[in-house]
C-alpha cells in the first residue's frame, strides 16, 4: 500500500504545481482597443536610461512575447495586446502636454485604424490624459477613450510644485535628478517654471496675466462621461527608508503631509487639503500625497501568490466627479494603497514589486470594461 500511495500522492503534486505555474503565467485578456501610455514630469521615452513603462530591467510592460523564443516581453499579457507610448514635451504643464498627446494619439489611432483608445497615466501624465481626452471628443465628436486610468497623479497638485518654486536649494536638486534621467532637462521647448506651477493647487502668480495650477485645469478638464467611459486612479504610498533614494534626498529637504482634509489648499502649501500633523505615516509617495490622487473610482491591487495579480473596483469610498472637491473620506481614507513608491510603479528599483504582474493586471481590467 506504501507503494502505491507514494506515486499517486507525488503525481498529484506535480499536477498542482503544474497547474498553478500554468496560472501564474497565463495571459490576460487582450483589450478591445489599443492601451496608450503617458509619461510624468521629466519623462520621455527613458527615465535613467530605462524604458520609462519598464520593469526594473528596463524592458517595456506592454511588449507582448509575440515573437519566436522572445524574452525581453511580458509573459503574462496576450500576444495580440495593442500599445502604444507617448513621448510629449518632458517640462510643460498639462494643457500643453495634453494637446500634444493628443496629436499623438489621433496620429495612432490613423496608422492603427483604431476608432477608440484606452489611456493610462503615470504623475503628471495622469492629468495629461483628461486634457488628451477632452481634445480628441472636441476633434472627433464622439467619446473616443473608453478607460481612463492614472497611476500615482497629482490630481489636486503637489506641496513639491510651490516648494521648488520658492526654494533654490531644492530647485537645484530637482535639476540635479532631471540630468541624471539624460539631456531631457535640455530638451528644446521646456519650460520649468510651467511645468512646476502644473502642481501648484491655486495661481501660482496671480500678477503674470495668466491663471495656472491644479483647480483651474481640473475645471477646464473635468471628469465627464463625454470624454470617457470610466475614470479610475491607483493610489501610491510609502514611507520611511523604503523610498528611492533619490525621493529621500527629497524628503529630507520637504516630508510631505498628505493626508488631512479641508476644502481647497487651506494651510497655503500649494496642494488641496492640508496634513494631519503626523508627516512620516503612510500618506504620500514621496511625491504626491494620498489627499490629491483620487480621480474616478479608486482601484484595489490584489497580489495573488502562483497567480496572477488583479485590479478591482473599490466603490465603498465613492466616486470623484468633481476632482476639487472629493469628500473627507477620498482625500483621506488609506484603504487600497500600493505599498510602492512614486517611482517603483515605473520600474525605477531595484525593488520587489513585479511590474509585469502589475501591468498585465490593469490591462486585464481595462479588457473587462473596454
Amino acid at each position: 500500500m506504501h507503494f502505491v500511495k507514494k506515486p499517486f500522492i507525488y503525481i498529484f503534486v506535480v499536477m498542482f504545481l503544474t497547474v498553478c505555474i500554468q496560472t501564474s503565467f497565463a495571459a490576460v485578456d487582450k483589450t478591445t482597443y489599443p492601451v496608450i501610455f503617458a509619461h510624468g514630469m521629466g519623462g520621455f521615452d527613458t527615465i535613467l536610461g530605462y524604458n520609462y513603462w519598464g520593469d526594473d530591467f528596463g524592458v517595456f510592460v506592454g511588449d507582448p512575447c509575440d515573437a519566436f523564443l522572445e524574452v525581453t516581453c511580458n509573459p503574462n499579457i496576450n500576444k495580440g495586446q495593442q500599445s502604444f507610448v507617448a513621448q510629449v514635451q518632458p517640462l510643460h504643464n498639462s494643457e500643453y502636454r495634453g494637446a500634444q498627446l493628443a496629436d499623438q494619439i489621433e496620429g495612432y489611432m490613423a496608422t492603427s485604424g483604431a476608432k477608440y483608445v484606452n489611456l493610462v497615466g503615470h504623475s503628471q501624465g495622469g492629468m495629461d490624459i483628461r486634457k488628451a481626452a477632452k481634445v480628441l471628443y472636441q476633434r472627433k465628436g464622439y467619446q473616443v477613450v473608453k478607460v481612463l486610468m492614472s497611476i500615482s497623479s497629482p490630481h489636486r497638485g503637489s506641496p513639491l510644485g510651490k516648494y521648488v518654486l520658492e526654494m533654490g536649494t531644492l530647485g537645484d536638486i530637482i535639476k540635479f535628478i532631471f540630468n541624471l534621467y539624460g539631456d531631457i532637462v535640455y530638451k528644446q521647448g521646456n519650460d520649468t517654471v510651467e511645468a512646476l506651477k502644473q502642481f501648484v493647487y491655486d495661481d501660482y502668480d496671480p500678477g503674470d496675466g495668466k491663471i495656472t495650477g491644479a483647480k483651474v485645469f481640473n475645471q477646464n478638464n473635468p471628469v465627464s462621461s463625454l470624454y470617457a467611459s470610466r475614470y479610475v486612479s491607483i493610489m501610491t504610498a510609502q514611507k520611511g527608508l523604503d523610498l528611492n533614494p533619490l525621493l529621500l534626498i527629497v524628503k529630507v529637504l520637504y516630508d510631505i503631509d498628505g493626508n488631512g482634509y479641508c476644502v481647497d489648499d487651506c494651510d497655503n502649501d500649494g496642494v488641496a487639503g492640508c496634513g494631519n500633523g503626523i508627516k512620516d505615516d503612510l500618506d504620500d509617495d514621496g511625491m504626491v500625497g494620498i489627499n490629491a490622487q483620487q480621480m474616478g473610482y479608486r482601484l484595489k491591487y490584489h497580489e495573488v501568490f502562483l497567480g496572477q495579480d488583479y485590479l478591482t473596483t473599490d466603490t465603498s469610498l465613492g466616486y470623484v466627479g468633481n476632482i476639487n472637491y472629493p469628500n473627507a473620506a477620498q482625500m483621506t481614507s488609506g484603504l487600497d494603497l500600493i505599498n510602492q513608491d512614486h517611482m517603483d510603479v515605473i520600474g525605477l528599483g531595484p525593488d520587489t514589486f513585479d511590474e509585469m504582474e502589475f501591468y498585465a493586471a490593469v490591462f486585464d481590467y481595462i479588457a473587462y470594461y473596454d
